[in-house]
């Protein structure tokens, strides 16, 4: 049985990723919450701590206006002092209760799976609230990464958690990620490479309107 959810995390539609640092951040990421992403990550690999804080602060209120849920990556400590909505944990980033402990009950926390249902299977059972799989294409963010195939999607949907696939992904090829099972698809250039992350944003939240 999955756990309650106490948070205020969308059932479906974009997960939006940003790739700073940049200087118009916080103008690239109003554009694409006006676009319909229902998720915004935080996602930011410099050690400019002090930076980051204050990006994080500054998107936590847009995300706030906009009623979106703001995570933050890998950065477990950085959640905590500015009270974001929860924090994404990879491989190395530490376990899903230690997060949780930190974090609360009302915390967001989601897990990276890539190509493992035993590792979703485990992460579920620790708590996670939703399960990320890919990369599904070639990503530019991540050329290296590892590849899952799309029915892993529609097996890992008996673990009763959103499914949230990455990698790679346009408006053009998540059809079939949805289909197979996917509640969220993930863009970081996909929005935020784009001239017009609005539009970008939209393309992607349209594939989920009925």
């Amino acid at each position: 049985m999955s756990r309650p959810r106490l948070h205020n995390l969308a059932a479906r539609g974009l997960y939006a990723i940003t790739d700073g640092p940049r200087p118009d951040l916080n103008a690239a990421v109003e554009a694409a919450l006006n676009g319909g992403a229902a998720i915004l990550q935080y996602r930011d690999k410099s050690g400019d701590n002090k930076r980051r804080h204050m990006e994080a602060a500054d998107l936590l209120a847009v995300c706030r206006r906009f009623g979106v849920p703001l995570i933050i990556n890998d950065d477990v400590q950085l959640a905590a002092t500015i009270g974001a909505d929860g924090v994404h944990l990879g491989e190395h980033d530490g376990g899903v209760g230690a997060a949780r402990a930190r974090l609360g009950d009302r915390a967001i926390i989601g897990v990276s799976c890539y190509d493992s249902l035993d590792r979703a299977r485990q992460l579920a059972a620790a708590g996670a609230d939703y399960l990320a799989f890919g990369a599904f294409f070639p990503s530019p963010t991540k050329p290296l990464a590892r590849r899952a195939r799309t029915d892993l999607l529609h097996d890992a949907k008996a673990l009763g958690l959103p499914l949230v696939a990455i990698g790679g992904i346009t408006p053009d090829n998540a059809r079939p990620l949805i289909e197979a099972g996917a509640d969220f698809v993930a863009a970081i250039s996909g929005v935020f490479a784009s001239a017009d992350p609005c539009a970008a944003a939209r393309r992607y939240a349209n594939l989920f309107i009925q």
